[in-house]
């Protein structure tokens, strides 16, 4: 089965400096109807605007992955850690026991475009870690590039959970397939362009849960695709 999250369903804020649309409840945007999907908590794609951003703020006992399509963003934290994220790039942190951080937009002119993921660790407690591995983006043309997951591999984050994270682009036409094991589900979250999901058409912003399906067959239409997809438990 596969149910579509149209792009203009989701939650959405604009409070100048940020624009933010919600595929889950968040903050002051709740719908009962979508809280999550498994152990997928959080999906905002927001847009922040030149040297703007969230100041200083606590997390814990949440993995926190973050992906930027445009731009770039300045994170410090509570850790000693101090980067800057652009495309490309995994940004993983495990808030665990707790972590402090803020998280601006590293540019004076020009916008910062992200998506900010959370996922539910199976748990608590852990210590907290933070992780960036950047990447060719060969590597995500036509392919399924793992950004993270429950093990340790070279080139993804871990994460304290049975969740594997990957991105891919497709130019139009090209296709690829996945094998959904027995007892897992899916989620695909577009990011930018066009795609077919099996049937399902979607489009920037859209979204699908997949679950009881076997195989997915995955084309890029239009002007082609970059997405995030999640095998999750």
């Amino acid at each position: 089965m596969i149910t579509v999250r149209k792009s203009e369903e989701r939650g959405h804020a604009d409070r100048g400096w940020l624009n933010s649309h919600f595929t889950f409840s968040f903050a002051d945007y709740h719908d009962p109807a979508h809280m999550g999907f498994r152990s997928l908590r959080v999906i905002n794609e927001d847009v922040i605007q030149p040297q703007k951003g969230f100041g200083a703020h606590a997390h814990r006992d949440m993995e926190i992955i973050t992906y930027v399509l445009e731009g770039g963003l300045r994170h410090r934290d509570s850790m000693g850690s101090q980067h800057i994220v652009g495309p490309n790039t995994i940004q993983a942190m495990s808030a665990g026991t707790g972590v402090v951080h803020s998280e601006f937009n590293a540019s004076s002119t020009e916008p910062v475009h992200l998506l900010q993921i959370w996922i539910t660790p199976e748990q608590e407690d852990v210590e907290p870690s933070y992780q960036q591995i950047s990447f060719a983006p060969a590597e995500k043309q036509g392919h399924l590039k793992l950004l993270a997951g429950p093990e340790h591999i070279e080139g993804a984050a871990f994460i304290h959970q049975d969740a594997h994270v990957y991105a891919c682009v497709l130019n139009p036409g090209e296709k690829i397939e996945r094998t959904i094991k027995p007892g897992r589900y899916a989620w695909v979250q577009v990011a930018s362009g066009d795609l077919v999901v099996n049937e399902a058409a979607l489009h920037t912003g859209d979204a699908c849960a997949i679950s009881n399906e076997v195989k997915l067959a995955i084309e890029g239409a239009a002007d082609g695709v970059e997405f995030l997809l999640f095998d999750l438990a």
